[in-house]
């Protein structure tokens, strides 16, 4: 292989808050290597050192591959296709952009928000809404014409509300209160103890505070909370109620800001919170769709997020069909859910 010369295809990059994938994907749909990183901040240390991370990852790929990769060599392949957690603003996708550009992995780039990753994954085509409940939440809506419909979704000071962290958040500040006496009784206090080996919430708290416990666990609150509220516990099962309404409101609005209300279009519903598939949540939330949008045909995404990265550089490089359908042939498919 020649310097100039690169193994055509796409390097594709999901990167969440809590872990990054990448592939290397030929340009016939076939996955060449696969690499794993952790969470990918770039709020916390800037677009160049966020993506600057992702750099032994991808010299892990090109060893993967038998490709010699040297910093100002040859591209490693044709395209880059990168769906990126805290991407949510579109000066932040430029910086992010420059940041992957500088690199040199490929001579051209594609950079968005990781929901749009969630929505390719979950459709054959630019048509659709997509809301990704994880971590946190967020929703993007596209038209065939390019036209988007998208959050800001900076957490609470642009109003998002839920997702794995803030549903723990909610069932904290309730625990808490229950026990000492400014909130109502519920059963979170004592089964967020039971699971972490402590006395209760505010036991954890103190815990977490002190650093006995990691901050990171947190995110387990969200399971209890669940399971409290398949016990009937009445706190809990408001919760999952709200983050019902939060994610059909998401979809609703998408689909009326791009008028796309009144014929059939894909709702993509993806993250860990949904991809689990917690009855009293996906139930709640087909209800809403099929009220306040009956046409929408709704389905949980349960591939690895990096398919829909992988797919959209399979877009840019206006690879065939059966590529399109070996690549997703190599990673669970996407299931639909009936309304």
């Amino acid at each position: 292989m020649s310097h100039a010369e690169h193994l055509p295809g796409v390097l594709a990059i999901d990167a969440g808050n809590s872990k990054t994938d990448l592939a290397l994907v030929s340009a016939e749909g076939r996955v060449l290597a696969t690499a794993r990183g952790g969470g990918f901040q770039p709020q916390i240390t800037g677009a160049a050192g966020a993506v600057g991370a992702l750099a032994p990852l991808v010299a892990d790929l090109a060893r993967q591959a038998g490709v010699d990769l040297q910093p100002g060599g040859r591209p490693l392949t044709s395209h880059v296709s990168a769906c990126l957690a805290n991407a949510d603003l579109p000066v932040e996708e430029q910086q992010l952009h420059a940041a992957i550009t500088a690199h040199g992995w490929a001579p051209s780039a594609y950079v968005a928000n990781d929901t749009f990753g969630l929505l390719r994954a979950g459709t054959d085509g630019p048509e659709g809404v997509a809301v990704v409940c994880g971590a946190g939440i967020n929703c993007v809506g596209l038209r065939p014409d390019g036209r988007t419909a998208r959050w800001p979704a900076l957490g609470e000071l642009t109003g998002d509300w839920g997702g794995g962290g803030g549903l723990a958040r909610a069932a904290m500040w309730h625990a808490a209160r229950a026990e000492d006496g400014r909130g109502g009784p519920t059963l979170l206090s004592a089964m967020i103890g039971a699971h972490f080996g402590v006395a209760g919430a505010n036991a954890l708290a103190e815990a977490v505070h002190l650093g006995r416990i990691e901050e990171s666990r947190l995110h387990e609150v969200a399971q209890v909370l669940f399971a409290a509220a398949e016990a009937g516990d009445a706190t809990a099962l408001r919760l999952v109620d709200r983050q019902a309404d939060e994610v059909a409101r998401l979809a609703v609005i998408a689909l009326t800001r791009l008028e796309l209300l009144e014929r059939p279009v894909p709702v993509v519903l993806g993250g860990g919170v949904l991809a689990s598939r917690q009855p009293l949540l996906l139930d709640n939330v087909l209800a809403r769709l099929a009220e306040a949008a009956p046409l929408a045909e709704p389905r949980v995404v349960v591939a690895p997020p990096v398919l829909g990265a992988a797919l959209l550089g399979l877009d840019h490089l206006a690879a065939d069909p059966d590529a399109h359908h070996r690549l997703r042939d190599a990673y669970l498919t996407d299931r639909p859910v009936a309304a």
